[in-house]
């Protein structure tokens, strides 16, 4: 018996790192998990090895930018598996650089594939969550920075997706349906190619880690986004959660 039997669950950007890791981890604990992104061959990675485990899962290509692919996808799911319980906003284009480096069409595809591609699932989503749903959504530690030199784009879209996570904790907890952020730091492709090719900042960045290493995709942020949307967790609502080793100081 695992803690969700009888779920099922939408992970975007679920073909590597963070979105793979967190779709692993919801299938161990018996949730059937659908996993989303633009390429196939990485999502029939992740399907293959939910199902070695024994999980079930279905890959559907989506690109997060599109109502379109959104709307196809969220139809697609639900016609699959007849329902969805669980949504879990991971995917998002990553703007970052210095202000004058960051370009007019990077902000908008940072935004277009988080906070409104976060804005758009949500809503698509909310007829099957309504009764008994969970959605995690993503931001960053970025967003709690001290300099923000250098990520200012990023933090706004990400910063973005939290308010947006409150307002719907505030609007459809009535719903019995919970909406969470996470703040995650994991060892996802992402993060080993901005540490290779930024080691002096990567070493700076180690020191402000009280834990001292960066998370496990799976066993560190995939297990706990399962408990959260488990019902040993049914009354937490509304909260950034950093899964970071204590780096943000969320007040």
């Amino acid at each position: 018996m695992g803690m969700l039997d009888g779920r099922v669950a939408l992970v975007t950007g679920a073909g590597q790192g963070v979105g793979q890791g967190i779709a692993l981890a919801l299938a161990a604990e018996g949730a059937r998990v659908a996993v989303t992104g633009r390429t196939l061959a990485k999502l029939e990675d992740t399907v293959a090895q939910i199902r070695k485990r024994g999980g079930e899962a279905l890959a559907v290509v989506c690109e997060v930018k599109s109502l379109e692919s959104l709307t196809g996808c969220v139809q697609a799911v639900a016609d699959h598996f007849g329902g969805i319980n669980i949504l879990v906003n991971n995917a998002q284009e990553v703007p970052n650089g210095d202000l004058f480096a960051v370009s007019d069409e990077a902000f908008e595809a940072g935004f277009q594939s988080g906070p409104l591609a976060t804005f758009r699932l949500m809503k698509l989503c909310y007829p099957y969550l309504k009764g008994d749903g969970s959605i995690v959504n993503l931001s960053s530690s970025a967003t709690r920075r001290w300099d923000m030199s250098g990520y200012g784009a990023y933090a706004a879209v990400k910063d973005g997706i939290r308010q947006l996570t409150r307002a719907a904790a505030c609007e459809w907890g009535k719903d019995n349906i919970r909406t969470n952020v996470i703040l995650p730091h994991a060892m996802s492709p992402g993060l080993a190619w901005w540490m290779e090719k930024n080691p002096a900042e990567a070493a700076t960045f180690f020191k402000t880690l009280p834990m001292g290493r960066v998370g496990d995709c799976e066993q560190d942020i995939g297990r706990f986004v399962a408990l959260l949307c488990s019902p040993a967790a049914g009354y937490v609502n509304g909260q950034t959660i950093g899964l970071d080793g204590g780096q943000a100081n969320i007040g």
